[in-house]
């Protein structure tokens, strides 16, 4: 375990958390959209709906109320966008580098830890987040990054850099499939150690000959969650 790992593992021992904290953790429940998933075969994944369709009723299935995976999970969700699909294995980018976390749209949005707005854009290119927002941390003399994406456009609309939020305080809700990328309303949460030159916007999937990078990089978001 890297120091920033470690550093990541203490945070999470004091219980946070990026949706209500009323949801207790017995309610989160785990998702594989993963290629090697055989019930995916019978769900078309290029709809936002269908997909949707499905994850809810995983969710009941499960006497949940948060479906949530992903991390290094290997998807074929992306192969509908171009903007993905490189028709290249070793080019292509179907490897997941956040948590995400599967609830309605306009779920409210806190912030983990306290930190201030880095950066905010929408970004509209298709399957990608949509509204997005980057708060920076320092903590112990260490500086990193936290990426929430698919949120509403209200949630950028009066966003000003430097903003600062408080641990616990509502930073954003989620969008819907109009808004988000065209997916079924999830948040996608990403731990990022250098935002390199990013400016609103983060890798958040990783091709095959990137991955060993983005994952030193990006490390597990369950380090804080715990779920």
């Amino acid at each position: 375990m890297t120091s920033f790992q470690q550093l990541l593992t203490d945070l999470g021992n004091k219980s946070l958390s990026v949706l209500d904290r009323n949801i207790p953790k017995s309610a989160y429940v785990p998702l594989d959209l993963s290629v090697t998933n055989a019930a995916l075969k019978e769900v078309d994944v290029s709809s936002a709906s269908k997909l949707g369709e499905y994850i809810n009723r995983h969710i009941a299935m499960n006497e949940g109320k948060v479906a949530y995976g992903g991390y290094l999970e290997k998807r074929g969700i992306y192969n509908r966008s171009d903007y993905f699909n490189q028709q290249n294995p070793e080019t292509e980018r179907n490897i997941h580098l956040g948590l995400d976390l599967w609830i309605a749209a306009e779920t409210p949005i806190y912030a983990p830890l306290e930190g201030e707005v880095h950066s905010f854009q929408n970004n509209t290119n298709f399957g990608d987040y949509g509204p997005t927002i980057i708060l920076k941390h320092i903590i112990n003399t260490v500086e990193f990054y936290t990426l929430y994406g698919h949120l509403s456009l209200a949630s950028i609309e009066n966003l000003q850099i430097g903003d600062v939020f408080r641990k616990g305080e509502q930073i954003a809700t989620l969008g819907d499939a109009s808004i988000n990328g065209d997916y079924a309303p999830h948040l996608h949460f990403q731990i990022i150690k250098d935002i390199q030159q990013y400016s609103g916007d983060y890798p958040g999937v990783a091709s095959q000959k990137d991955v060993v990078f983005y994952q030193e990089n990006c490390p597990d978001p369950n380090l804080l969650l715990r779920l």
